[in-house]
């Protein structure tokens, strides 16, 4: 996504990678005969979906992934984690068991050192930083709600008119906001709107969806920890960033704090 918005307007990178993953993800239902087909009572809840668990994310993300470095806007928005716990409470009643509330501090620890050197840089991107977490909490209710939905028609049918909306959506904002700044892609952004096209909307958005309909919410959520970690790993691999103790410690807190909701919970006895 960094390379891709790279000198060249987000909205309109982000637009055309939807594009190109609708395809994607019209054959993949195709191939498998899901239906399409969505019940005309149904559509309002869709469009809910739509805005918590797309929109909004992919709008403040990709405009913030342009003023933040790549790790920086990983790290911000993989807080959804902790937001997706809050909202459990706060909204739906549910109740956290104690290693639900360990894997959640170690979350938030694990987070805040992957920040440790960072801070100083995001206290001059304060609408970057601040966007990000706003579509990181936004999301996190989205997980909830997607976990909850009595749409009855197919995950991945959900999935295909939730991006088709979105992507409409976006174009229009696109239009609106950056026409003057559109160009002809270079190769390095065309690459990016590939990888985004045909791996991020054709197979890691529906995969994480249907793991946020059928999983608890707190164990879809935290599954996605690792992404922070992997972000700042590869950050160092291919940009030759520094990795410092903090870097490690994180690691360690958020390989705990997986574990400590996705570990099978004992049987009980009858």
């Amino acid at each position: 996504m960094k390379q891709g918005v790279t000198g060249y307007p987000p909205l309109a990178f982000r637009t055309l990678s939807m594009w190109f993953g609708l395809p994607v993800l019209w054959i993949v239902l195709k191939v498998l005969r899901v239906p399409f087909r969505i019940e005309r009572g149904d559509w309002r809840e869709l469009g809910m979906l739509t805005f918590t668990n797309m929109l909004v994310w992919h709008v403040l993300a990709i405009l913030a992934v342009q003023a933040l470095s790549s790790g920086r806007a990983a790290i911000l928005g993989y807080t959804m984690p902790i937001f997706s716990a809050l909202w459990g409470v706060a909204v739906f009643g549910e109740r956290l068991k104690p290693r639900h509330v360990a894997g959640i501090v170690c979350a938030g620890l694990g987070v805040s050192l992957l920040l440790w050197h960072e801070f100083q840089t995001l206290a001059g991107r304060p609408l970057a930083a601040v966007g990000m977490l706003v579509a990181a909490a936004v999301w996190a209710l989205g997980t909830q709600q997607m976990r909850r939905t009595r749409i009855v028609a197919p995950t991945l049918a959900i999935v295909f008119w939730m991006t088709l909306l979105t992507t409409l959506a976006m174009t229009l904002a696109t239009v609106l906001f950056e026409r003057d700044r559109w160009a002809v892609p270079a190769p390095s952004t065309i690459a990016a709107i590939a990888y985004n096209a045909v791996l991020i909307f054709g197979l890691a958005q529906p995969v994480w969806l249907i793991m946020a309909r059928n999983l608890p919410p707190i164990a879809s959520s935290m599954s996605v920890m690792l992404i922070p970690v992997l972000g700042t790993v590869s950050g160092a691999w291919w940009l030759n960033e520094a990795l410092h103790w903090q870097d490690g410690a994180a690691i360690v807190l958020v390989l705990a704090a997986i574990a400590s909701v996705m570990w099978p919970a004992r049987a009980q006895r009858e």
